[in-house]
């Protein structure tokens, strides 16, 4: 008997802060590739997604992702946003609260 097992959207750009969101273009300069090329990624590597019509990319997974740092990545996708290594994603890209 096989088991459904239903994947779980990824919590990618949630809750929306428009201060990390990329555009194609954005990303491709920061990861010195093509949009082309950024565009995949999102698309097979949870990066980014269309926000009305349009891809956008996240700062903190594209940062992880060229880190190569796939258990903050996991964390960040899976919507852990007290996780240590996501927190320091986010005060790196300049996106945490000061308090």
């Amino acid at each position: 008997m096989v088991e459904n097992q239903t994947r779980r959207k990824p919590q990618i750009l949630l809750p929306f802060d428009i201060r990390e969101a990329l555009t194609l273009r954005e990303a491709a300069a920061i990861a010195g590739r093509t949009p082309v090329t950024i565009r995949t990624w999102c698309s097979i590597y949870d990066l980014g997604r269309r926000i009305g019509g349009q891809w956008r990319v996240s700062k903190v997974a594209l940062a992880m992702f060229l880190d190569s740092n796939r258990e903050a990545l996991r964390a960040y996708l899976s919507g852990d946003r007290e996780n240590d290594a996501v927190l320091e994603y986010f005060e790196r890209c300049g996106l945490l609260e000061k308090k």
